[in-house]
């Protein structure tokens, strides 16, 4: 049973500061640091290959000292108009009613709601009483990958039926105002808010790249890489300088035997759809498929343009190249990292 990704959308949060504009903001909150740290730090922001980024709340806002119910409650409004704007967005732009999506998928690691966010979504759209839910919340970046992989799974079982995956990210919710450390220094440089759907189908008039294949990489005795610590200021970043080389080190066990099992070489894919992690990530793998002839411009043009939005990043890569409409017969290769720690990979033919 063929399953195809129909349609991908993103919805940006009304907030939006360039790196310029931050870097004032940095005064504040460093006041009484040491000199240099604070040279260290705005190097940071300024290298961060980030030129402007979205929130759901005022970048003076995130600055400010509150609780972590107030930055929660914040999240969880935020997330509500966020994911209905993007789900709206998805099914005008696939002339989809909602009433014919079978499954909802909602994917967020950056706040904490109880009921999850398809119960909300369900029924401000007025979605089937009978729609299968699935909200993923603690995969981080590569959970928009998870999410198509639970979605094409389920199509693959079930003929005939639709689905809608929604991202909806506000690492900016996640700042801890009281934390130097360089996770949190680094987290807040490449990080920015965002929302994306993508909606997936099994029914054979509907049209888009078919999913030839998924699968899941996961690293030994790698937990402690990346995540969340949850404490009473809110999420803390754990983020690993290890990361990148973690990544370098295990690329061809991620990359050749999935292909080699669909009969492909790197050579045969048109498409690099990797999610941009963050400068060094992106310069680490970029190297290493430069070494194979391939580039991932519109994953840097990603970062540049609204920052890591974690799980829904990969989805503005997806749409990016979507748009330049692909060739029947070309090959795309989904790639993103996650908590874990693991890798999730997805191949696509148009």
């Amino acid at each position: 049973m063929s399953v195809k990704i129909n349609t991908v959308a993103k919805q940006l949060p009304k907030y939006s500061r360039t790196t310029a504009d931050i870097l004032p903001l940095l005064d504040g909150w460093l006041q009484g640091q040491d000199e240099r740290f604070i040279k260290k730090v705005k190097k940071i922001f300024e290298g961060a290959a980030v030129d402007k980024r979205y929130s759901i709340m005022d970048p003076a806002e995130v600055f400010t000292a509150t609780s972590f119910e107030d930055k929660n409650d914040i999240y969880s409004r935020e997330v509500i108009i966020l994911g209905e704007q993007v789900l709206n967005k998805a099914l005008a732009k696939a002339n989809w009613d909602p009433q014919s999506l079978d499954y909802i998928i909602t994917v967020s690691c950056t706040g904490i709601m109880i009921p999850s966010l398809d119960a909300y979504l369900i029924n401000k759209m007025k979605l089937r009483q009978d729609i299968v839910r699935l909200p993923v919340t603690e995969m981080g970046c590569a959970a928009g990958i998870s999410g198509i992989i639970y979605a094409k799974n389920f199509l693959q079982a079930n003929p005939g039926k639709r689905a809608a995956i929604i991202a909806v990210e506000s690492p900016t919710a996640t700042f801890q105002l009281n934390d130097f450390s360089m996770p949190n220094i680094v987290s807040a440089a490449i990080f920015g808010d965002g929302a994306a759907c993508c909606l997936l189908s099994s029914h054979a008039d509907d049209d888009g790249p078919e999913i030839i294949d998924e699968e899941m990489y996961h690293f030994y005795d790698a937990e402690h890489m990346m995540g969340f610590k949850l404490t009473n200021t809110g999420l803390q970043m754990v983020l690993d300088i290890e990361v990148p080389d973690t990544i370098a080190s295990h690329f061809g066990d991620i990359i050749h035997p999935f292909l080699q099992k669909n009969n492909l070489e790197i050579q045969d894919i048109d498409h690099m759809i990797f999610h941009p992690g963050g400068k060094k990530i992106v310069t680490t793998v970029e190297s290493l498929f430069s070494g194979l002839g391939k580039n991932i411009t519109h994953t840097k043009e990603v970062l540049k343009e609204y920052g890591n939005m974690s799980s829904a990043t990969v989805l503005y890569v997806l749409e990016s190249i979507m748009d330049e409409k692909p060739q029947s017969g070309e090959k795309g290769l989904m790639l993103s990292f996650g908590p874990g720690f693991s890798a999730q990979r997805v191949l696509l033919q148009w």
